[in-house]
């Protein structure tokens, strides 16, 4: 029951000029920060919100089922609780909201809430969030359904759709005027109650209209965006969308080099603030993509089988890699290597079904948190020397993790 604002300074400790009447920061003014960890449980479903520097639980909320993808808005303010077998999806209101000034942003913090909103379809299963709202995906009904965050917020259910060709496990993904959707394969017969398989990617105006081919992208899955570039992975390659002014979005093939080894990619992440894409290939490997070079994939080795990866939004050349001996390496993308690691957990086998609780990695600052399951913990690490930072203990199997948060001044 508690709520404050914070004023985050573009460079930590300085004191900020005047500009166009804009509040600054003074010498009295006091550094905070908050962090918020939201947690999906595996057990019994539902998502436990917890105070990252108190290490405490401030509040747990009850969802339908299992949420298989917990997915943030790009504001942070909001979160998808999707749960694909259940038909439904949950927002979260984070309690952490940011708003831009310039020079700085106010972040301002109150409770987390499980919003009034519930959003209902036949097998919901990739919500990609976008300038300000959800596009989130429904398999057994072949639409994204487009839900606008303020009206999430205000209560309001309204939303646009965006219609496929046929149900089929798929995604939306907006480019200025036009949306890229995926393209079920319909040719091929399929079992009762079985989707079509992915046969590529298309572009959608305003109207819904197809504008230009349908795109080879064979068994489409993984999605991200960098700097205005949006890429999927393919069997053939990872397709890449980019627009050039208000015209349609140019889609191109990137194809897997002939000196690769026998993989593809199906899981991908974007950079922030360098334009890049890391994705798996494989499950021992996981592939740097830099689209400008004339090789655009570098493969970067793993021990063993990966279980989890996740880019440092701060340490922009960083990523984190979970593996199933319990381990957490930390990669340096542009030199393709890993430059530490630890052990966090015992070994976590990668066999079994996907949905299988297994530790997940997110990102609070100095701080790379990693669910332990079986132990019923968030295990907290040093993110510059992987040190131990603690541990919170969680009810139920502790699965999907994201951090929401940052750091400011107060006044």
């Amino acid at each position: 029951m508690f709520k404050h604002v914070v004023q985050a300074a573009i460079i930590s400790g300085a004191v900020l000029m005047p500009v166009l009447g804009i509040p600054v920061a003074r010498a009295d003014d006091e550094t905070k920060q908050a962090w918020r960890l939201f947690v999906t449980d595996q057990e019994e479903g539902g998502v436990t919100v917890l105070d990252l520097e108190q290490k405490s639980v401030i509040d747990r909320f009850a969802t339908k089922g299992y949420v298989t993808h917990l997915v943030p808005s790009q504001s942070g303010r909001t979160l998808a609780a999707v749960q694909m077998d259940h038909d439904v999806v949950h927002m979260i209101d984070s309690g952490i909201e940011l708003s831009s000034h310039g020079d700085h942003s106010d972040l301002e913090i109150h409770d987390p809430a499980l919003l009034p909103i519930t959003i209902a379809g036949k097998r919901p299963v990739h919500a990609v969030p976008d300038h300000g709202a959800f596009y989130i995906f429904f398999d057994g009904e072949g639409v994204a359904k487009v839900f606008d965050e303020g009206d999430l917020i205000a209560g309001k259910s309204v939303h646009k759709t965006v219609a496929g060709s046929a149900p089929h496990h798929g995604v939306v993904v907006p480019k200025g005027n036009y949306d890229l959707i995926s393209e079920p394969n319909l040719a091929v017969e399929t079992k009762p109650g079985s989707l079509p398989p992915r046969l590529g990617l298309k572009v959608l105006d305003q109207d819904g209209k197809q504008v230009g081919p349908v795109h080879t992208c064979t068994g489409l899955h993984g999605e991200a965006s960098s700097a205005g570039v949006t890429a999927f992975g393919c069997e053939e390659g990872v397709i890449i969308a980019y627009q050039n002014g208000d015209d349609a979005p140019t889609v191109e093939m990137l194809p897997y080099g002939t000196d690769m080894p026998e993989g593809r990619v199906g899981h991908l992440a974007g950079g922030k603030a360098m334009q890049f894409f890391l994705g798996d290939y494989g499950s021992d490997k996981l592939v740097f993509i830099d689209r400008t070079e004339q090789n655009p994939f570098h493969l970067i080795n793993l021990p063993v089988r990966y279980v989890h990866f996740i880019l440092d939004p701060a340490r922009v050349t960083i990523a984190y890699v979970f593996t199933e001996d319990g381990y957490l390496h930390a990669v340096d993308l542009l030199d393709g290597k890993i430059v530490r690691s630890a052990q966090i957990t015992k070994p976590y086998s990668k066999d079994g079904h996907w949905r299988d609780p297994r530790p997940r990695i997110a990102v609070a600052g100095d701080v790379v948190s990693v669910t332990d399951p079986r132990e019923h913990l968030v295990r907290l690490v040093d993110a510059e020397t992987f040190a131990n930072k603690g541990e919170i203990p969680v009810d139920g199997l502790p699965f999907n993790i994201v951090a929401l948060g940052g750091s400011g001044l107060s006044h």
